[in-house]
């Protein structure tokens, strides 16, 4: 029983680990992207990307689900040319939470870069710096609140998944069997003592998750006057 416990909370933060990371760069380029450009598909874009924020998980999961099935047009070429198959396994579940986590991301990152003076950029430029350069030793930098936020609370909503897990992973011990869906099995069981203990990990790491980006962003705010 405690080797399950903890082999499925080491799955639960590999997963959110992994989906983080991956947001990361996602969020960056988007966010980035949204900020400044003025295209009349910027509305378009921000919607969906906005999604996962008002659709219900399960209909986010359902859908995920019909896409990756062996027997969708869609699936069934994954599992032909790379032998991969999404549904109800740990690569799915990546998938799954890094398109259900995406506005955690980009929002507080395209936040920042909004937030920005051109005149920023601008000197960048005129100094001779590549976008590139400027987006990295420029505009980063002065974005580490934003960045941080993303990075905390992407973690965490992954951490918390339920429905679009459920849907896509199932409860596969070891594989795709996280924390939120653990909860849910051993209280099913009627085993409280164990969902508790799930639970009140969730619960404790939530909370030092987010102190510690308040208190950090203080930190940097207060360094910034």
């Amino acid at each position: 029983m405690e080797n399950s416990f903890f082999q499925t909370m080491k799955l639960t933060f590999e997963l959110a680990g992994i989906t983080t990371f991956i947001l990361l760069f996602i969020g960056i380029a988007l966010g980035y992207f949204l900020s400044q450009t003025k295209s009349k598909f910027k509305p378009i874009i921000e919607t969906i990307v906005s999604m996962p924020l008002v659709l219900p998980p399960s209909v986010l999961g359902f859908y995920l689900l019909i896409a990756f099935s062996p027997k969708n047009a869609f699936g069934a070429w994954l599992e032909e040319t790379f032998s991969l198959r999404l549904v109800f396994s740990f690569e799915g579940l990546v998938i799954a939470s890094v398109i259900f986590s995406l506005p955690f991301m980009v929002h507080p990152i395209q936040s920042g870069f909004s937030s920005l003076n051109n005149s920023l950029k601008e000197a960048s430029f005129i100094l001779g710096k590549s976008k590139f350069e400027t987006l990295w030793y420029v505009l980063l930098p002065n974005i580490k609140p934003s960045l941080l936020t993303g990075i905390i609370i992407t973690f965490a909503h992954t951490v918390g998944e339920f429905g679009v897990v459920l849907m896509i992973g199932g409860n596969k011990v070891g594989e795709t069997k996280v924390a939120s869906i653990a909860i849910y099995d051993e209280v099913e069981s009627l085993n409280y003592a164990l969902a508790n203990q799930y639970a009140f990990t969730l619960f404790i790491i939530s909370f030092i998750i987010l102190l510690f980006v308040y208190l950090i962003n203080k930190k940097m705010l207060k360094s910034e006057f």
